[in-house]
């Protein structure tokens, strides 16, 4: 549930120069070089082609993004279903400890319920503890029963 002193809402490519900002600090967090000019190409691709939901979070009125989730669209065979992969997850620091990442992740929920989605997943770094602390609170768990694999292409 969403604390009154703040909300929550879907953006738009519009939102793209709010959204970049925020984006470009979340990639500088997990050791990627800054990049506005980037970022913002980045955003306003996934949002102007639909390839990405975002949700924003700030304080009840002001509409100043203190943070945003990041959604891809994904399928699960097994299940016959659509799944949702909750990609990114970023609190500015002014907007940490003010429930902003507990209000991001529950619209993401409520997203996933809203599209008839089998499940939400995520990752995060194995020293993001707070984000782990965050996740399990809400009811994620730690997924041991496969081993995920990545290749590199460049």
């Amino acid at each position: 549930m969403t604390p009154p002193s703040l909300e929550t809402w879907q953006a738009t490519p519009a939102d793209a120069p709010v959204v970049a900002p925020l984006f470009d600090a979340y990639r500088q967090f997990y050791e990627q070089p800054a990049d506005p000019a980037r970022a913002l190409e980045f955003i306003r691709e996934r949002l102007t082609r639909g390839e990405s939901v975002i949700f924003l979070a700030g304080r009840t009125g002001e509409r100043q993004p203190l943070g945003f989730t990041q959604l891809y669209p994904s399928f699960s065979s097994i299940s016959a279903r659509r799944t949702w992969i909750l990609n990114d997850l970023y609190v500015a620091p002014e907007g940490r400890r003010l429930g902003v990442g507990r209000c991001l992740m529950e619209a993401a929920r409520r997203h996933a319920v809203g599209t008839g989605a089998k499940r939400l997943m995520l990752s995060t770094a194995h020293t993001n503890t707070a984000a782990q602390a965050l996740y399990e609170s809400l009811g994620y768990r730690q997924v041991t029963k496969y081993l995920n694999y990545s290749l590199e292409l460049d």
